[in-house]
């Protein structure tokens, strides 16, 4: 598959609020620079969003990437995406066995349960590769230790799986982390770079296992998913309560903000959102900002601390390890998706004259 055009990048030192930081980008490590770099078989264990994003950058990149999956939906999946059965689409073992970059992209709770399985198959001069630093950094709660002799590497895409297929595909690229648990073969860091290049990213910075993870935990839980959440429904709440209608309390808490600001914001930071407002918007803003600052950083305290002394991973583990996990999550995501709140959304998104 021919990729779109891509601007041309390099190398780069560039200062990020006064700090200097190594930036990787795209034209560092080209298609033939990647292939030399992984000569080998890319083993993806697992094909949810973001390993399916991920394998299918790679393959389009001209690498030799093979999938490792239990036999189901998931494996239907991958065959009508072109991975043929006994060529590059095996059950998770006998992937681990044929791979020479180990992709360990199970879930969090899937790592942990499956790696007395896979650990053995990790074999000196292999590399083990990871999205996500959980199981390493918790290795004491997952059981995952990587053996000794093999490079241990991260790249984390900033988004879905999803995006980073999307953004690769249009030619941009996601930003990602990169970053280096165990060198054994002295080319472990040129590894973790090649790597999130190779996955799609258009850039990437450099961190460590424990930043990326403490740092990832904590957004997720905080202002990506669930502060934000608890935002809304926290003014849709005080709007209802007060007389105003549900679909003003919706287009007032939700969809002005991910219709309008929050892509401003995005393009242009929110200095440019603050400085091109209405003057009654921009005295009220500045002037609630340090309120809500205020009101939440106890709440980032409290949530960081417990996600550095491993309390939230144990409480993680031991929730989505319950034999009844699935159907308890689908219970509390109905309750979501059958509250006034986010059912008025349907009927505002239904508005957007795109769907008309």
């Amino acid at each position: 598959k021919k990729m779109a055009a891509v601007p041309v990048r390099g190398y780069k030192i560039m200062n990020f609020g006064g700090t200097e930081e190594k930036v990787i980008e795209r034209s560092d490590y080209p298609q033939d620079k990647l292939k030399e770099i992984f000569p080998g078989k890319m083993a993806m264990l697992g094909y949810g969003t973001q390993g399916r994003g991920q394998a299918l950058n790679m393959r389009d990149q001209g690498l030799d990437v093979i999938i490792g999956l239990r036999k189901g939906r998931t494996w239907e999946l991958a065959k009508e995406d072109g991975w043929v059965e006994g060529k590059s689409l095996f059950e998770i073992e006998e992937a681990a066995e044929h791979g020479d970059v180990i992709m360990y992209m199970l879930s969090d709770a899937g790592q942990s349960m499956m790696w007395p399985k896979i650990g053995p198959k990790i074999t000196k001069g292999k590399t083990l590769y990871f999205s996500h630093g959980f199981s390493v950094v918790y290795k004491d709660l997952t059981g995952v230790v990587p053996p000794e002799g093999v490079d241990v590497i991260l790249a984390a895409p900033k988004g879905s799986g999803t995006t980073v297929r999307r953004l690769f595909l249009e030619g941009r690229g996601i930003n990602a982390s990169a970053a280096v648990f165990q060198d054994a073969s002295g080319n472990a860091e040129e590894k973790s770079e090649a790597i999130a290049i190779a996955v799609g990213a258009g850039y990437c910075y450099k961190t460590t296992f424990e930043k990326e993870v403490h740092s990832d935990l904590t957004g997720e839980r905080g202002v990506l998913m669930g502060g934000i959440a608890g935002m809304f429904k926290a003014q849709y709440d005080v709007l209802r309560a007060a007389g105003h209608s549900p679909s003003e309390a919706f287009n007032e808490t939700v969809e002005e903000a991910t219709q309008s600001l929050y892509p401003l914001i995005g393009e242009k930071g929110m200095d440019w959102m603050f400085a091109n407002c209405s003057t009654t918007a921009q005295r009220g803003a500045l002037d609630w900002a340090p309120k809500f600052e205020a009101a939440t950083k106890p709440v980032f305290e409290e949530l960081y601390a417990a996600v550095v002394d491993g309390s939230e991973t144990q409480r993680s583990l031991d929730k989505n390890s319950q034999p009844d996990y699935h159907e308890e999550l689908q219970k509390e995501l109905k309750e979501y998706a059958d509250s006034e709140m986010w059912q008025a959304g349907i009927t505002v998104r239904a508005l957007r004259p795109e769907n008309q």
